[in-house]
């Protein structure tokens, strides 16, 4: 897994925990790997990966089950989308608006193209 500098590494952990799931690589109900191997296939410390799991769980994505460990939960799907979404207009769709006022880009431009992005 390769890094950037942008975002905390444990949310860019969590991220990817995130894309297993989408992808179907994590299935709900599915066990996890546990805290310490993942950090290993990771090469990160133990406790940036405890941290992207407690932010898992924080979100509804994961479940822990004592004894067991960390699980995807049920519904978890629907909460990542649902964080995707959340990021998409609290970060992302800022910056977007940013960008067009700096551009000079008008709502009958954007929604010309994307008119034509949708009959691509």
């Amino acid at each position: 897994m390769e890094f950037r500098n942008q975002k905390a590494i444990y949310l860019q952990i969590a991220d990817y925990i995130c894309e297993g799931i989408l992808s179907g690589e994590y299935q709900e109900g599915e066990r996890l790997p546990s805290v310490r191997d993942f950090a290993s296939q990771v090469e990160v410390n133990v406790n940036t990966v405890t941290r992207s799991f407690d932010y898992l769980q924080q979100k509804n994505v994961a479940v822990s089950r004592r004894g067991l460990g960390l699980f995807v939960a049920t519904g978890a799907r629907e909460a990542v989308y649902e964080m995707h979404r959340e990021e998409f207009f609290s970060e992302h769709l800022p910056e977007i608006f940013r960008q067009m006022q700096t551009l000079g880009i008008s709502m009958d431009e954007i929604q010309s193209k994307l008119k034509d992005f949708t009959n691509n």
